[in-house]
């Protein structure tokens, strides 16, 4: 089984992957006129632009549900594996695809706006929706359902559990079968109560530990400030393989970099339209825009955070697959939160390992949280055909399941399995997003039109172009009838 496990990962995880993740998001850099540049200002002002609503939540909060499925064990657990097996310079790869990734980003949530629907008094979207919809392909999107039903709700919950289990055990020395019920336990508290509740846990919680884990990053910098300029240069030198010791695994690296940056980051994996579907906005790219800025508090923030500490007090390994081990600092430790730990405990003595685990805990539980919110939005979709009610029902016990299950599992399997899951979702949203360029582009062309004659863009798909937007031509109407006018933008 282990054995089939490792080939179907090789088979998803090929160079073509790679390749497809790095291309996509250089097209839509270029394709967008770098917007993650030309619009950052625009990122920061619309995070908290609007308001929730009995079928939606607010700009923030969806940016709080994705930031939890983003900022999960990839930020830290993530990290130390992409250093671990593709050497420093994984790091800088993990740069280049959130810079790359926010464009894509982009275009994922703004077709998750654009064709969003409302279910028992909710709005729903992600790539099943905007499949059917914008590709008529509804074979293509029972497929993604189906996948993403399986990967969010079966696979990746247990990465995560499974890195919490393991930052408890060193820290606390606590049971990983305790760990794991407890977990079972409030996540069912949680998902039971739908939507609004893991919005409104995620709206604080998310910042919270955001912020708190940032703060931490940086007084460990602080103290160890002479080692700064040495670490940064080690990053770059090793992303083109010209320092002498990690010259050899260049291929590993960007590898490493790109695979552990898409399951940090989640950009082009089909996870983030979900949450941006949820938002209440007047226009689809302004969820985009925000979403898109979801990707650089992941990766160039946290992230960075992470492999900071870790690089700047020297305590990681690099040990390539198939080859001898480079580095060897720590011994023989499985790659992990134990690289942080490590890290925290080698400035901070005895703060180290409770932190890392406590951070893991807000970090890979949220992700829980948001799996479920994913899971659960495909399950409608599939429910829509099917209409079996009880299938919510056991996906919500199946998670808390796989919650227990993942704690006590080994954490080359966990991981294994959550490869698999981030990369089928990849390969099939990738490909779709890219058939559905046009009226992506389109609906970014007509937000810009309507800032350029000083509006507060409000969208019209007939207008943009754009078709089959069944819930924006039905709000665009009733706005007309109601006699809403455009506002200027700031009044």
């Amino acid at each position: 089984m282990e054995e089939f496990v490792n080939w179907l990962n090789d088979m998803i995880w090929s160079q073509a992957l790679i390749y497809l993740c790095l291309g996509a998001g250089l097209f839509y850099s270029i394709a967008t006129r770098f917007l993650q540049v030309r619009h950052l200002k625009d990122m920061i002002r619309l995070m908290f632009d609007g308001k929730s609503s009995d079928a939606g939540v607010s700009s923030f909060q969806a940016l709080s549900i994705a930031l939890s499925g983003r900022v999960g064990t990839g930020n830290i657990a993530g990290v130390a594996t992409a250093i671990a097996y593709g050497g420093p310079g994984a790091i800088f790869w993990m740069w280049v695809m959130a810079f790359l990734g926010s464009a894509t980003g982009f275009i994922e949530a703004t077709l998750g706006q654009v064709y969003k629907t409302t279910r028992n008094g909710q709005f729903r979207g992600g790539p099943a929706y905007f499949i059917e919809k914008g590709l008529k392909a509804k074979w293509y999107a029972v497929l993604f359902a189906v996948v993403t039903v399986i990967a969010t709700g079966v696979l990746l919950p247990g990465v995560q559990a499974n890195s919490i289990a393991s930052g408890m055990n060193t820290a606390f020395g606590t049971n990983p079968w305790i760990t794991g019920i407890f977990l079972a336990i409030i996540l069912g508290l949680i998902i039971f109560g739908g939507v609004k509740r893991i919005a409104n846990v995620a709206q604080v919680v998310v910042p919270f530990m955001a912020f708190g884990y940032i703060l931490v990053a940086l007084l460990i910098v602080f103290l160890n400030i002479s080692e700064l300029p040495g670490m940064i240069a080690l990053i770059f030198q090793s992303a083109f393989g010209t320092d002498a010791a990690f010259g050899g695994i260049l291929g590993a690296a960007i590898m490493w970099g790109v695979k552990r940056g898409i399951y940090s980051n989640e950009a082009g994996q089909g996870t983030a339209p979900h949450a941006a579907a949820a938002a209440e906005v007047s226009h689809p790219a302004k969820q985009g825009i925000v979403q898109a800025f979801s990707v650089y508090v992941d990766t160039l923030f946290v992230c960075s955070a992470t492999a900071f500490m870790i690089l700047i007090t020297g305590m990681y390994n690099v040990e390539p697959e198939g080859m001898n081990p480079i580095v060897n600092k720590l011994g023989a430790v499985e790659p992990g939160p134990i690289y942080t730990q490590n890290a925290v405990e080698a400035v901070l003595p005895g703060f180290g390992a409770p932190f890392v685990a406590i951070a893991l805990l807000f970090f890979a539980f949220t992700t829980i949280m948001a799996y479920y919110y994913m899971a659960e939005t495909n399950l409608a979709y599939l429910n829509n055909r099917v209409r079996r009610v009880w299938t919510e029902y056991a996906l919500k016990l199946v998670m808390m399941g796989m919650v227990i299950y993942g704690s006590v599992k080994s954490a080359k399997l966990a991981w294994t399995l959550g490869d698999i899951g981030v990369g089928s979702m990849a390969w099939l949203n990738i490909i779709a997003i890219l058939l559905l360029t046009k009226p992506a582009l389109r609906v970014l062309k007509d937000y810009e039109r309507q800032k350029s004659e000083g509006l507060d863009p409000v969208f019209d798909p007939k207008a943009a172009g754009v078709e089959n937007a069944d819930f924006w031509e039905h709000e665009y109407n009733n706005r007309s009838k109601n006699g809403v006018e455009l506002k200027k933008s700031g009044t």
